[in-house]
């Protein structure tokens, strides 16, 4: 069953100061105005302690735990609140670009290490000056729901946000050091999951898992949250034209559905925690877009065998394709 959950993202705005500590306390002032939001979780711009500075990266990198985590973390286990914590640390011997995932205890719940920080030198021998790439991308089972994470320079390598699609993740987390546009709406939409950026620069973004904008920071606001639930189902229209108006009829204010007719989807959210995505499906008798993607992909692999494709049970059953009945 899925649960609603606040989520909130702050924007550094281009205010960058001489110093880490300097910079630490202008986040942390940000981030206790989201905290009063009492959010779920809270998503920080990508290595916000070092922006601008241009000292020796091994004089900014920090062990874990360390000054800027051991911040975060006190105001963590204060609210009861998951915190993304975009830091360069020093670890095993290396420096990272790492987002360190606190939990609701104020503890280490996992780190992400940057798989792709872009080049410091003409010869793409030194990357970030002296960060080291990140091996893995893992993902992140928390209370709420399963989320991944990439940053900044990732966002042009989608075989990484594919893998995260792969794995069943609901929603990335993209701490970076600028806006990143229109690509966070192409993932978000091509592998339907929410996506939450965190930015040095102007917007901050929440992304529906449709591509569409809920909200962003702009030179006024340097924090959004919206509620959402990770418990949720991306439909294509084909077959379930009238799934929308039977689902408000039987369940009024109780689901939450956006359509998307341009691109012939439908977005359904519970808003109600006693429902669930798995029980409309069944009541309704629809599926999710990827779901009919695949039985298309089914029929095609084995007329590329010359053979007959399969006959499948779909839940759409005889329903008319492209009006509601």
């Amino acid at each position: 069953m899925g649960r609603n959950t606040r989520v909130a993202t702050v924007c550094q705005g281009g205010n960058f100061h001489n110093t880490v500590e300097a910079n630490r306390e202008y986040i942390m002032k940000l981030l206790d105005l989201a905290l009063k939001q009492k959010p779920d979780i809270v998503c920080l711009p990508e290595t916000f302690t070092a922006a601008s500075i241009t000292k020796p990266i091994e004089e900014l990198a920090e062990t874990v735990p360390g000054p800027t985590s051991g911040a975060v973390a006190q105001r963590a286990k204060k609210h009861s609140c998951y915190i993304i914590c975009p830091i360069f640390t020093l670890r095993e011997g290396k420096i990272w670009n790492s987002a360190i995932i606190i939990d609701r205890n104020g503890e280490v719940a996992g780190i992400y290490d940057k798989v792709h920080p872009v080049t410091s030198s003409s010869d793409y021998a030194v990357f970030e000056k002296g960060v080291t790439p990140g091996a893995e991308v893992p993902v992140f089972d928390l209370d709420f729901g399963r989320i991944g994470i990439q940053i900044c320079f990732d966002i042009n390598f989608p075989e990484s946000w594919r893998k995260l699609s792969e794995n069943g993740v609901k929603m990335v987390f993209w701490p970076s050091a600028y806006n990143g546009g229109f690509p966070l709406q192409v993932y978000a939409y091509l592998h339907h999951y929410y996506v939450v950026s965190s930015v040095c620069t102007e917007k901050s973004r929440i992304v529906d898992p449709c591509g569409v904008i809920l909200a962003e920071t702009d030179k006024n606001m340097s924090i959004v949250y919206r509620d959402v639930n990770l418990d949720y189902v991306v439909s294509h229209y084909d077959f379930n034209y009238s799934i929308p108006d039977k689902i408000m009829a039987t369940y009024p204010s109780r689901v939450k559905i956006r359509s998307h007719i341009d691109e012939g989807q439908f977005l359904v959210e519970p808003a109600d925690e006693t429902l669930t995505t798995e029980q409309l499906q069944k009541e309704f008798g629809f599926e999710s877009a990827f779901e009919y993607f695949q039985r298309h992909a089914k029929a095609y692999n084995r007329i590329f065998q010359d053979k007959r494709p399969v006959p499948q049970k779909a839940a759409h059953g005889e329903r008319p394709m492209y009006e509601k009945n």
